[in-house]
């Protein structure tokens, strides 16, 4: 969900994010506050987020979620933690992604894909890719707890619908082990979500 307009006033006992900017700061705040919309939403009352070593959100015992926020944006998305092992969610600003970046986002076959489109349309299909990818990888991480590059997760994409495939076994995971996930798109975003059910 959306956040309602907040700040760094609205953060809670616990959220700290120190050496942030003003800026960072108020995209922290605003995710934060987000997120405890969702809760209420769930049913749930509102309660602090802090965040981990790892920068990943402590979720209370109830739920589990993901955050993402960038300029001038924010979303959250919760579940009760009864019903998915991870959630994962990407919001990133709907501009074409720099070609100096595809080789490190994009697996040999995904490049084939965007090197087949119309030249003003790869950008923004480099950009799906990476913000599916960062999705998907935020709802593994709350199950595996592992770091990987971009080139671990392949995307196919159905429509505005995707499937994202293990390209390596992450325990427990499987090489080719899939999930699925959405985009969504707007003028000014481009949003990917992703999840994985309870097995």
């Amino acid at each position: 969900m959306l956040a309602e307009a907040s700040g760094p006033d609205d953060l809670w006992p616990g959220e700290d994010l120190p050496g942030a900017i003003p800026a960072r700061l108020a995209e922290f705040a605003h995710g934060r506050s987000a997120a405890r919309q969702a809760m209420i939403g769930l049913g749930f009352e509102p309660a602090a987020i802090p965040m981990r070593q790892d920068r990943a959100p402590i979720w209370p015992s109830a739920v589990t979620g993901s955050i993402s926020h960038c300029e001038g944006a924010c979303m959250a998305a919760l579940a009760r933690r009864g019903d998915y092992r991870g959630l994962g969610l990407d919001l990133e600003p709907r501009r074409a992604l720099p070609p100096e970046l595809w080789s490190t986002i994009l697996r040999p076959e995904e490049l084939y894909q965007i090197n087949d489109l119309p030249l003003p349309q790869q950008g923004l299909q480099a950009l799906r890719f990476f913000v599916a990818k960062e999705a998907a990888y935020k709802a593994q991480y709350a199950v595996t707890q592992q770091i990987f590059d971009f080139q671990t997760l392949r995307i196919l994409f159905q429509n505005q619908s995707f499937v994202a495939e293990f390209c390596a076994t992450v325990p427990p995971f499987e090489k080719h082990f899939q999930f699925v996930g959405r985009c969504v798109e707007s003028q000014l975003y481009c949003a990917a979500f992703c999840w994985l059910p309870i097995a």
